[in-house]
């Protein structure tokens, strides 16, 4: 009796896109746990002996071959899963805000591209809510064309629901803070138009340098929204960036639940 071939699985983690090499076709998002895909199926089953008995013919030893599996490359991209993506210039402060709201404990150093992949960090809100927070490498001007391993970076940004700006008041190029936030806006619009509409919190990291103030007026000005000034060093203003993040995770909380709801009453019964 023809047997059947055992399946191959292969586990990844969370967050990675299955393609075809040969067409660059998305086959699967693996976004959240559990979820599967049947990347290449294996050929039909040959007839087995049974097929071949007969009344005259009782045991027979006869057998069809199977067909073929279907053979395929798959390129597998993983992408980081965040609640919050911490994004802005090299040396921007962001793996030292995250070692100070988290556990984690990313390479931090005095020169740019310390972080070359993303880190991944646990906030607690409260004792019952906390959220995962990446620190992401940093992006410079030209990241959407591949410049500084753009691509590679920008992918990343792609999975946090809220974008955290972290602007340095005292870059170390001696750039204007302002235009390198107007910078990397650009850079992430240009790479994908939805990354420019994503909720967006705007930070002034380093907040006990002189000329932080003025920086997040600026800011301010610019965004017309409220900008934080915060300091891993001091503390100042990490409880105001907390609960802004909490309040923004429960509007979406709430715009998913009210949409949900409403595709529920679209559905006929």
């Amino acid at each position: 009796m023809a047997g059947c071939g055992r399946d191959l699985v292969l586990l990844v983690p969370p967050g990675t896109i299955v393609m075809d090499e040969a067409t660059g076709l998305v086959l699967k998002d693996l976004a959240t746990a559990g979820d599967a895909i049947v990347a290449a199926q294996g050929g039909a089953g040959g007839k087995g002996n049974l097929h071949f008995k007969t009344s005259t013919n009782r045991a027979p030893r006869e057998f069809g071959p199977g067909e073929k599996g279907q053979v395929r490359r798959l390129l597998l991209e993983l992408k980081v899963i965040a609640d919050v993506g911490l994004v802005g210039l090299p040396n921007a402060g962001k793996s030292t805000l995250l070692s100070r709201l988290s556990r984690a404990r990313p390479q931090i150093a005095d020169y740019a591209f310390t972080t070359k992949t993303p880190m991944l960090g646990i906030v607690a809100i409260d004792r019952d809510r906390s959220f995962v927070l990446a620190d992401l490498p940093g992006l410079i001007e030209g990241a959407h064309a591949g410049v500084g391993l753009g691509h590679e970076f920008l992918r990343h940004v792609e999975r946090a629901g809220i974008i955290v700006h972290v602007v340095e008041p005292q870059p170390i190029d001696g750039g204007d803070p302002v235009a390198n936030y107007r910078a990397i806006r650009a850079e992430l619009t240009l790479y994908a138009e939805q990354l420019g509409r994503r909720p967006e919190i705007v930070i002034v990291s380093k907040a006990e340098l002189p000329g932080a103030e003025e920086v997040r007026a600026r800011l301010a000005a610019e965004t017309g929204r409220d900008v934080l000034a915060v300091s891993a060093v001091t503390g100042v203003g990490l409880d105001r960036l907390i609960a802004a993040l909490a309040t923004e995770m429960d509007r979406q909380k709430r715009e998913q639940e009210e949409a949900r709801l409403a595709a529920a009453r679209r559905t006929p019964s």
